[in-house]
């Protein structure tokens, strides 16, 4: 069959968006994994960090389901329903539409520029969760986590754990720690076969640079090091606030390998929590592709046609990794 895909970028954090619900694709769940390990595949003639199925909702103006490059689900990823929202919004010519994924029904709307002519849109995170069986963490005599040592993880390094309601893990760090090996050894070990987190985790390192500024560096579960994970820099900022190093309701500026982001932090009367995440939404080409669901991997692209907005997203790009020069890798 043949298969319309648009390659597309969140903080350069890339898919393969497929739009199931207008072009009447009738896909299994056995169909999506194997779709997304070989389409994803980096040593093939796409590749990307997952596959976004855009799908009929029953209450919302579209459905997103996201699967990684390994073939697994997530429940959500920020970055990614940027760029699903863009979609949806151009198809149904709206600025603002609610998006279903796996736990919330979600808000995107399109934003201010982030950089000339770089499109811009604003996604709520929500929720937000802290309780450790949430994520789920096991920590004998904890049922959350803000800043604390875990003996079994390092014995220097104290860490703070949300879901949003991808699960987090999450540590504020200096420039040694950032060039340190520590993070990869960490989040291997919980992404591995171990007993403090089962299914697995995101692990974010938090550098502060100043008021107002962060960079955060994600090894995400499914795919790890990634350039940018948005609910990653959702959450990082959160706990940057919870922590006292920048405030809520303020935007934050969150450089990532991959450029950077804004998010504002928001608490709800009840107590809760919520997060803008504001971000580009960038398409690269749009791509037909030539697939036998019963033998994915040996899919040929049949035809393919670039877009031309790459151009102003590495301008950004260029201009963040000068200043994460001067600062964070100085």
């Amino acid at each position: 069959m043949q298969i319309e895909l648009i390659k597309c970028h969140g903080s350069s954090n890339d898919f393969l968006l497929i739009d199931e619900w207008t072009n009447g694709y009738s896909f299994s769940e056995e169909d999506r994994r194997n779709l997304s390990i070989a389409l994803c595949n980096r040593e093939s003639s796409l590749g990307a960090d997952g596959i976004l199925f855009v799908m009929e909702s029953g209450r919302a103006d579209a459905k997103m389901r996201i699967f990684n490059s390994d073939g697994s689900e997530a429940s959500m990823c920020g970055n990614g329903l940027r760029c699903l929202g863009r979609y949806v919004c151009e198809l149904l010519k709206k600025d603002e539409i609610v998006v279903e994924t796996m736990k919330a029904d979600l808000q995107v709307t399109k934003d201010e520029e982030l950089y000339e002519e770089v499109p811009t849109y604003r996604v709520e995170i929500s929720p937000v969760l802290f309780e450790l069986s949430s994520l789920p963490m096991h920590i004998e005599g904890k049922d959350t986590l803000l800043n604390e040592l875990v003996p079994a993880l390092s014995d220097s390094i104290a860490f703070s754990a949300a879901a949003v309601p991808n699960p987090h893990l999450i540590a504020i760090v200096n420039e040694e720690q950032i060039a340190s090996d520590e993070q990869k050894q960490i989040a291997q070990k919980l992404n591995g076969p171990n007993d403090i987190c089962p299914d697995g985790v995101n692990v974010s390192f938090v550098h502060p640079i100043e008021p107002g500024k962060i960079y955060v560096r994600t090894f995400e579960r499914g795919v790890g090091f990634t350039n940018a994970c948005g609910t990653a820099m959702s959450a990082s900022s959160l706990i940057t606030c919870l922590l006292e190093k920048n405030q809520l309701e303020e935007t934050i500026e969150v450089y990532n390998n991959g450029g950077k982001v804004r998010c504002v932090a928001h608490r709800k009367a009840d107590g809760g929590y919520w997060i803008d995440l504001i971000g580009n939404a960038t398409y690269l080409y749009e791509a037909v592709v030539e697939v036998d669901l019963r033998n994915p991997s040996a899919f040929a692209i049949a035809g393919k046609q670039e877009r031309t907005e790459q151009g102003q997203y590495e301008k950004l790009g260029s201009e963040v990794k000068e200043f994460l020069q001067k600062t964070v890798f100085a």
